[in-house]
C-alpha cells in the first residue's frame, strides 16, 4: 500500500454525507420519480447542466446506453437509502433493540453473560471450555479427596456448561405499498417511498439475515425491485364517477393494463403477491407490512360456468363483495403462518367505513394495526419491525 503526504490545507476531510448531493435533489426525485430525472435532463441553464454532468461524474447518475435519458446508478440508491434511515431514525425512540428476540434458537444467536448445564440437544459448539474444565477440575478434586489431582482428569456428562444465547430469529418481510390514486395526497407516497427505502437499507446493515421484498398494489399489482424504489408513483386518478363498476377478464388486464383504469386499491392481489414471494422465502419468521391508506375497491374472482376464467372487479364505492375477497387471501397469509401488520394512513378518514375494515382484518388474521398520519409512518414501522409490537396503537 502506498502513502502520500501533504500540507494540511485547513479544509475538514470530507465525509460521507458530504460527498452526497443535497437534501433537495434527494426529495425532488423521491416526490416525483421519473418525472424529476427528465426534468433535469431538459434544465438549459450552464449552471444547471453543469450541476447535473458533476453527479454523473460522480457516479450518481447515468445516461440509459440505449435512450440516453438519465437513471439512478446503485452508488444513488445507497445514498437515498442512507439519508431515509438517518432521517427515520431521527424519529425512533432511544433504546429500541436491534434483534428480533425469541425463545427458540435461531441462526444467528448471540452469547449472554452467564453458563447453564448441558442438557441433551443442545448444540456443542456452545461450550464453555473453562467453566467446563473447573467443575471436573473440583469434581475430580472431591473424588480424590488427597487435593492432588492427576493427569489425565475425566469428563462425565454432568460437567458441562454452556454459553447463554439469545436467540435473534430471521425474518422475511413483504412490504405492500399502496399504489392507489389517493396516495398522492398529504405526502402520503413519499413518506411510503421513505420507510421503503430506510427498511432496505437497515436489513442490509443490521439484519443481513432477514429479507425485505416490495409491492406495489394498485389496480393490478407488482413487484417493485429495490432499485426502482425511488422512481415509482401513485397511478394517477382517470375516472371521476361517483359510481364506478368495471369487469374484466383478469388476464387481459394484466397483458394489457391501459384497458382499465389504473388507480383503484386492490388490497387481495397484492396480499397474494406477497403470500407467493414469502413462500419461496426460507426464513423462520414471515411478515407483511401494509402501508394504505383506503378500503379495497378492487378484487379477483372466478367467474361462473365450467371455464372458470378469473374475472377482475374495480367496484366504487367499496363493496362487501370485495372486502370479504381481500379478508379470504389474508386468511390464507395468516394459514401459512405469516403475520400481517397494517400502517392505515389517517389524515382524513377517521369517519369511513374502511378503519373498521382495517380492524376486521387485524383480528381475522390475529395481526396488527397501526392508524398514524403520514409524517409518523416511518419511526412506527421501523419500530414495529425491531421489536415485533403485536397491538393496535393510535399515534397523533
Amino acid at each position: 500500500m502506498k502513502y502520500v503526504y501533504g500540507e494540511f490545507d485547513g479544509h475538514p476531510f470530507p465525509s460521507p454525507d458530504s460527498l452526497f448531493p443535497p437534501d433537495k435533489v434527494v426529495q425532488l426525485i423521491l416526490q416525483y420519480g421519473q418525472k424529476a430525472l427528465d426534468a433535469m435532463d431538459k434544465l438549459k441553464g450552464d449552471d444547471e447542466r453543469d450541476y447535473v454532468e458533476a453527479l454523473i461524474e460522480a457516479g450518481l447518475l447515468e445516461r440509459d446506453e440505449e435512450t440516453g435519458a438519465l437513471r439512478l446508478t446503485p452508488k444513488m440508491l445507497r445514498g437515498i437509502e442512507h439519508k431515509a434511515l438517518l432521517e427515520i431514525f431521527e424519529g425512533v425512540n432511544r433504546g429500541a433493540k436491534e434483534g428480533h428476540s425469541t425463545q427458540e434458537r435461531g441462526r444467528s444467536d448471540e452469547r449472554t453473560d452467564g453458563t447453564k448445564a448441558y442438557e441433551f440437544g443442545d448444540p456443542l459448539s456452545e461450550i464453555d471450555l473453562g467453566a467446563t474444565m473447573r467443575n471436573a477440575l473440583r469434581r475430580w478434586e472431591s473424588h480424590r479427596g488427597d487435593g492432588s489431582p492427576t493427569l489425565p482428569i475425566p469428563i462425565n456428562g454432568s460437567d458441562f456448561e454452556l454459553h447463554l444465547t439469545e436467540g435473534q430469529a430471521d425474518v422475511a418481510t413483504c412490504v405492500l405499498l399502496d399504489m392507489s390514486g389517493s396516495m398522492m395526497r398529504y405526502g402520503r407516497f413519499y413518506q411510503a417511498k421513505r420507510v421503503a427505502l430506510g427498511m432496505a437499507s437497515l436489513i442490509r446493515k443490521k439484519f443481513p439475515q432477514d429479507t425485505i421484498d416490495f409491492v406495489g398494489f394498485y389496480s393490478l399489482a407488482t413487484r417493485i425491485l429495490e432499485r426502482d424504489l425511488p422512481l415509482v408513483m401513485p397511478k394517477p386518478i382517470s375516472v371521476y364517477d361517483s359510481d364506478v363498476r368495471v369487469r374484466v377478464p383478469l388476464a387481459q388486464a394484466q397483458a394489457d393494463p391501459k384497458l382499465i383504469p389504473q388507480h383503484f386499491t386492490n388490497l387481495q392481489l397484492g396480499l397474494r403477491m406477497a403470500r407467493q414471494i414469502l413462500s419461496r422465502r426460507g426464513a423462520q419468521n414471515k411478515q407483511v407490512f401494509i402501508i394504505t391508506d383506503g378500503q379495497p375497491t378492487a378484487h379477483a374472482e372466478p367467474a361462473a360456468g365450467p371455464m372458470g376464467e378469473e374475472m377482475l372487479y374495480l367496484i366504487y364505492p367499496p363493496a362487501e363483495r370485495t372486502s370479504q375477497a381481500t379478508l379470504q387471501e389474508a386468511l390464507r397469509c395468516q394459514q401459512q403462518g405469516i403475520r400481517i401488520a397494517t400502517f392505515a394512513l389517517i389524515e382524513d378518514y377517521w369517519g369511513m367505513d374502511w378503519v373498521g375494515f382495517v380492524d376486521q382484518l387485524s383480528r381475522l388474521t390475529r395481526g396488527t394495526a397501526f392508524y398514524c398520519a403520514s409524517e409518523n409512518l416511518s419511526s412506527t414501522v421501523i419500530q414495529s419491525y425491531i421489536s415485533g409490537k403485536k397491538k393496535k396503537a393510535f399515534l397523533h
